[in-house]
């Protein structure tokens, strides 16, 4: 049974060993991105941030919000006043000769985690992973819906939300990503300029939940509450259905 995943090529896979994470800390790199990319972000989206205080200053934090379209990843981590760590694609990392290296250097150093997901155990590394960044105190971003909207509208969450929460009592910032399909349809191609906000509600916390990470019924109830919670900030129609069934019809 596969506990936890570690690294390889700089792709997390899963295996039965456990080696720690070994992760940079990027904060240097992740500054250094931060002062080039803030002043094109607002100069190119103007972003609109609500409740950024909301965030807790220290400690494990869990940001689950909606996803609308690629450039959610780079927004996200620029606005927030702490690093976020989150989980990406392996192929951004591995890519051949000079592009595929700025690539792994950019992605990973705003605070992307590559794991290579389509494996027998993708789901499990992507968890654990996630455990480590919050036992390690960090910030763990996620997108509950585990993949981008395919029509705008907010679909049924996924329960790994749940079961981070209550393995690590990580509290759960919900956010909600609006306007930036507006400026990246489809996910590709270079954003156009327009307007961004970005909304961060209050810390939720499941405590009462406490030792529950099993209870299918348990994991369905948190994570709906959080998708609600989503609902509310970012005002889209929910879908109770998941989006990689909407599309695949």
């Amino acid at each position: 049974m596969c506990a936890f995943p570690v690294a390889a090529s700089n792709v997390l896979t899963c295996t039965d060993s456990y080696r720690p994470l070994g992760l940079e800390d990027p904060l240097s790199r992740f500054a250094l991105i931060k002062a080039v990319l803030a002043p094109a972000m607002r100069l190119m989206f103007r972003p609109q941030v609500e409740g950024l205080e909301r965030i807790p200053g220290e400690g494990p934090v869990i940001l689950a919000g909606n996803h609308l379209t690629f450039i959610d990843s780079i927004v996200l981590p620029v606005v927030s006043k702490r690093q976020v760590q989150f989980i990406g694609k392996d192929e951004y990392v591995t890519g051949k000769g000079i592009k595929g290296r700025a690539m792994a250097w950019f992605f990973t150093g705003v605070g992307m985690i590559p794991v290579d997901r389509d494996g027998a155990n993708g789901g499990v590394a992507a968890l654990m992973t996630g455990r480590r960044v919050l036992e390690e105190g960090r910030v763990f971003g996620i997108y509950p819906e585990g993949t981008r909207s395919p029509d705008g509208r907010l679909y049924r969450g996924r329960t790994g939300i749940a079961r981070l929460t209550l393995m690590t009592g990580a509290p759960v910032v919900p956010f909600a990503m609006i306007g930036t399909d507006k400026l990246q349809p489809g996910g590709k191609g270079f954003p156009r300029p327009g307007k961004v906000t970005v909304r961060f509600g209050e810390p939720m916390e499941f405590s009462r939940y406490e030792g529950m990470d099993r209870d299918r019924y348990v994991l369905r109830a948190v994570t709906d509450s959080v998708m609600a919670e989503v609902m509310r900030l970012s005002g889209q129609e929910y879908v109770d259905m998941y989006a990689t069934k909407a599309k695949a019809a």
